[in-house]
């Protein structure tokens, strides 16, 4: 299993932390814990951290100053981390540091996205006669606990609840959920619906696509219903190959062979569909530039589509 090498970053006692560090220990769990850090040097769940053999960077964010998010960049790097799990990490994340760590940050909130945003969120519950309250998983963007949420649990609200005691509630609930949800995300880049969904997203994007099955696998092409010519289709795991594949139209063979001899953890001749010139893309990576795949889309598109229509992008490209 390729499991996804994971930073938990606190500000305290960490038992968010400890819910994805224990639920990572099981066999069959798509993420391990590589890395465990924050912003505080003496925070409690840094030493429950240490206890359990993971690996621990302390580091100062109030005496490194504005030199703490290379710091911490530094050690996210050094440790081959792919996803950062915020976990009661109490310090706002500069823009530059979110941009560059883009689709791969998750943080768990204490309520229920999009409502309460912020700090004191059981209290706003409370004051505004909620019934339940709950915890949200969601990816971190620039603005506030704004990212797509990713998983909720709801919480019910009691007679005579405080804060307090239904922040206590919660906290259970954020244990169950975060391990979870980090699970499924982990998980993500490897399962052929998720990745079909990327490619149709992209392809849509094209002049007169249409989605076009090739013997049942799904397939996009460009045209009349009647001329429509295949210029995509998505192989998973064909003919006992191990690639959930993108299949795009190349040149030639001789690239074809030299992409695949120079690049071969991202390019495969596809059975049966090498010889007739499709390039086989491997999909089911966790390194994936979506940009790098809507270019090769693009490419075999052209090749693929009436001239009116390539004459059409062409002059507007002059422009």
């Amino acid at each position: 299993m390729d499991r996804a090498r994971v930073a938990v970053l606190i500000s305290g006692r960490g038992s968010n932390m400890a819910a994805l560090l224990y639920a990572g220990r099981a066999d069959d769990c798509p993420y391990e814990i590589a890395l465990v850090s924050g912003d505080r040097p003496n925070a409690p769940g840094l030493t429950l951290a240490k206890a359990e053999g993971a690996p621990v960077v302390s580091l100062d964010a109030r005496a490194l100053g504005k030199s703490y998010w290379d710091a911490l960049n530094d050690e996210l790097e050094k440790a081959s981390i792919d996803l950062i799990a915020l976990a009661g990490f109490m310090r706002i994340i500069p823009t530059t540091f979110v941009e560059r760590w883009a689709g791969r940050i998750v943080n768990i909130h204490p309520s229920l996205l999009p409502r309460y945003k912020g700090l004191h969120t059981q209290q706003q519950a409370l004051d505004n006669g909620d019934k339940v309250s709950g915890a949200t998983v969601h990816l971190v963007t620039p603005e506030l606990d704004s990212g797509e949420i990713l998983g909720q649990v709801e919480v019910a609200i009691l007679p005579g609840d405080s804060a307090e005691t239904l922040a206590g509630r919660v906290l259970i609930a954020e244990h169950q959920l975060y391990p979870r949800i980090l699970a499924r995300y982990a998980a993500r880049p490897f399962e052929a619906k998720w990745i079909e969904e990327q490619v149709d997203a992209l392809a849509s994007k094209l002049p007169e696509v249409m989605r076009k099955s090739s013997h049942g696998s799904p397939g996009w092409s460009v045209g009349s219903a009647k001329s429509a010519k295949l210029f995509a289709i998505l192989a998973d795991r064909h003919h006992g190959e191990d690639a959930i594949g993108l299949l795009v139209k190349a040149s030639g063979p001789d690239e074809m062979t030299g992409l695949i001899e120079a690049q071969p953890d991202i390019y495969y001749w596809p059975k049966y569909y090498g010889a007739s010139g499709w390039l086989g893309m491997k999909l089911n990576r966790r390194d994936v530039e979506w940009d790098h795949v809507a270019d090769w889309l693009e490419r075999s598109w052209r090749q693929c589509a009436p001239p009116r229509l390539t004459r059409l992008m062409r002059a507007a490209e002059e422009f």
